[in-house]
C-alpha cells in the first residue's frame, strides 16, 4: 500500500523542482517508468491529480501545490530529526540546560552563545535563573546540565565543580535611609530596626539559605539583583550588594556604603555539572567557562 509517505512526498517534490519525470528520475537515480508508476499509483489511490501533463513536461495542480506546502515542512522536519539523531549517536546533545544564579545577567554570556551556535548549532540552548540553593537543586534534580552557583554544593556528591571567582559584598543604603545618619559600624540591633531587602532562595526541596538576614527581621523579598538594588536606592530597605554592582550608584550618590559589625564574607562561585556527563555541548561550555571570570560580569543591566 503506497499512500502518502515521506518517500512519495520527496518524489513529488523532486518532480516539481526538476520539471519532468525523466529529469526527476536522473536526480533520484531511478528509471523514468518507476517515477511515473509511483505518481500514477498514488494519484489513483487518493483520487487526486498532483500534476498536469503537457508532453514530457509537468506542472503542479492546485492540490499538488497544497501538498508540497505542507509536505516540504514534513521533509525538512524529518531531515532535521535524522540529523539530530545522528548527532546524538555521536554524543551531541539535543538540548543543553544551563542555570545561572540570579546574580548573573544572561547578557554576560552573549559572546559565548554566539561562538557556540557557530560550532554546535544542532544543540538547543535553554537558560534559566535560580537563587542560591535553588541553582544547586536544579542540577541535582536534572533540571540543569550545567550551573553557575554560589557557595558550597549540597552533600552527597555526584557532581564536579570548578571555581570561577569570588564576589565581594558591601552593605549599602540610600542616603535618605535612617541608617545613613547613624554611627558606624552598624550593629545587629540597629539593622533589626529596619527592613532588609533580600533575594529569596528558589529551592523547592533542599534547605533554604538566607544571606544578610536576622531572625525576626522585617524583610522584602525579591527575585533578582536589579530589583534588590532598585528598592535599596528607593530607600525602602538595606542589605548587602556585590561591590562591583554599586560603584556607579555610589558615584551618582544613589547609595552609600556603610560599615557593619558583622560583614558578609566573600562568596566563591562555581561552575558545576553532574559526574559522568560528557556530551559534546556540555564539554564545550565547560571548557569555555572553566576560568576565573568573576566578578566583573555580574554588573546588573542599567
Amino acid at each position: 500500500m503506497l499512500r502518502l509517505s515521506l518517500d512519495a512526498i520527496h518524489t513529488i517534490d523532486t518532480i516539481a523542482r526538476a520539471g519532468s519525470f525523466s529529469a526527476a528520475a536522473e536526480v533520484l537515480h531511478k528509471v523514468p517508468s518507476t517515477i511515473s508508476y509511483t505518481v500514477a499509483k498514488l494519484e489513483e489511490q487518493m483520487g487526486i491529480t498532483f500534476f498536469e501533463r503537457n508532453g514530457p513536461h509537468v506542472k503542479l495542480t492546485a492540490l499538488g501545490q497544497e501538498l508540497l506546502e505542507e509536505g516540504r515542512c514534513l521533509l525538512s522536519a524529518a531531515q532535521d530529526l535524522e540529523s539530530r539523531l545522528y548527532k546524538m549517536a555521536l554524543g551531541v546533545e539535543v538540548e543543553l540546560n544551563i542555570t545561572l544564579d540570579a546574580l548573573f545577567p544572561l547578557s554576560a554570556l552573549t559572546d559565548h552563545i554566539q561562538q557556540f551556535m557557530h560550532s554546535a548549532q544542532y544543540t538547543r540552548l535553554h537558560f534559566q535563573q535560580e537563587v542560591m540553593t535553588g541553582t544547586w537543586e536544579a542540577l541535582m534534580q536534572q533540571r540543569a546540565d550545567l550551573i553557575i552557583a554560589g557557595g558550597v554544593g549540597p552533600a552527597g556528591g555526584g557532581y564536579q565543580t570548578y571555581p570561577v571567582g569570588k564576589v565581594c559584598f558591601a552593605f549599602c543604603v540610600s542616603p535618605n535611609h535612617p541608617l545613613a545618619a547613624q554611627t558606624q559600624p552598624l550593629s545587629k540591633y540597629q539593622l533589626l530596626e529596619h527592613t532588609a531587602i533580600v533575594i529569596g532562595d528558589s529551592a523547592r526541596h533542599l534547605p533554604l539559605r538566607t544571606a544578610g538576614l536576622y531572625d525576626g527581621q522585617k524583610q522584602i523579598t525579591v527575585s533578582n539583583l536589579n530589583d534588590k538594588m532598585a528598592l535599596q536606592i528607593a530607600g525602602l530597605g538595606h542589605g548587602f550588594l556585590p561591590r562591583v554592582c554599586i560603584e556607579q550608584a555610589i558615584q551618582q550618590g544613589l547609595l552609600i556604603e556603610m560599615q557593619v559589625i558583622e560583614p558578609k564574607a566573600d562568596e566563591t562561585f562555581y561552575l558545576a555539572w553532574r559526574s559522568g556527563d560528557h556530551g559534546q555541548a556540555l564539554t564545550w561550555w565547560k571548557n569555555a567557562l572553566s576560568q576565573q571570570w568573576l566578578p566583573e560580569v555580574i554588573k546588573p543591566m542599567r
